[in-house]
């Protein structure tokens, strides 16, 4: 199953708006790395990538499982390049930081609401970009979708764009949160990408229905991703909780 049917070629200075050429070509070789990895040890499952639009300003929406989530949901969406809000934890190593920089991650503060993460996605969503987020905030523990933080309703609101909602499925059972490290055999992932909702949409409802519509599409595209997974190993798949 996969998601390259419909998807034409981008040209990769149309991939990422306002970077270098040298930066879009880095973040190419990383996309490969990270592709390479996760078909080679999770022979992971694309379903409809083509729905993430290939130009404008964009902001996608998934369930966080683990931190396979942002390389799988970026390789899924490919070619078009992402931008990631991540946990500011994450940029306490100055050498991982700086990779994780230059595939254009946004330190976010792990407790209460952060301005400046928000202006910055704000900004690049203006440029044209496209903008991952996870509404839960951290990675679940049990496998199950948590509720979605009211924050991610300002950012939404404000950034006047569509919103792809994605479900990523089987990263829990491959790298759970209690884990160090990845587990590398016998496990498969899949990412499942719902059809693009207006701003308009969105912005006429009030935002804590905006973001309960917003976690309901979600949730859809993850049991597409789980039912995907379901029928490629035949039911023998690990079963999460909430799966």
């Amino acid at each position: 199953m996969s998601g390259t049917a419909g998807r034409r070629h981008l040209a990769l200075r149309d991939r990422h708006p306002g970077s270098t050429g040298g930066h879009r070509v880095f973040f190419e070789f990383c996309r490969s790395m990270c592709q390479l990895f996760l078909v080679s040890a999770y022979r992971t499952i694309e379903i409809d990538g083509h729905r993430v639009p290939q130009t404008g300003p964009l902001l996608v929406v998934a369930n966080h499982q683990s931190f396979l989530d942002p390389p799988a949901i970026g390789v899924a969406g490919r070619p078009r390049h992402f931008d990631f809000i991540a946990r500011g934890g994450l940029f306490d190593n100055p050498a991982f930081a700086r990779l994780i920089s230059a595939c254009n991650s946004i330190p976010i503060r792990e407790e209460g609401g952060d301005a400046a993460a928000m202006k910055e996605a704000l900004r690049r969503t203006a440029m044209g970009r496209a903008v991952l987020v996870f509404p839960e905030a951290s990675r679940t523990k049990d496998g199950a979708t948590q509720p979605f933080k009211r924050g991610v309703a300002v950012l939404i609101r404000r950034a006047n764009c569509p919103v792809v909602p994605a479900g990523i499925e089987g990263a829990f059972d491959a790298w759970p949160r209690s884990s160090s490290l990845p587990r590398l055999l016998g496990q498969r992932i899949a990412v499942a990408f719902g059809e693009p909702i207006p701003h308009a949409d969105l912005k006429a409802m009030p935002p804590d229905d905006a973001m309960q519509r917003l976690q309901g599409e979600v949730e859809k595209q993850r049991e597409r991703a789980s039912d995907a997974l379901l029928r490629a190993t035949r039911g023998r798949r690990p079963t999460t909780a909430g799966a």
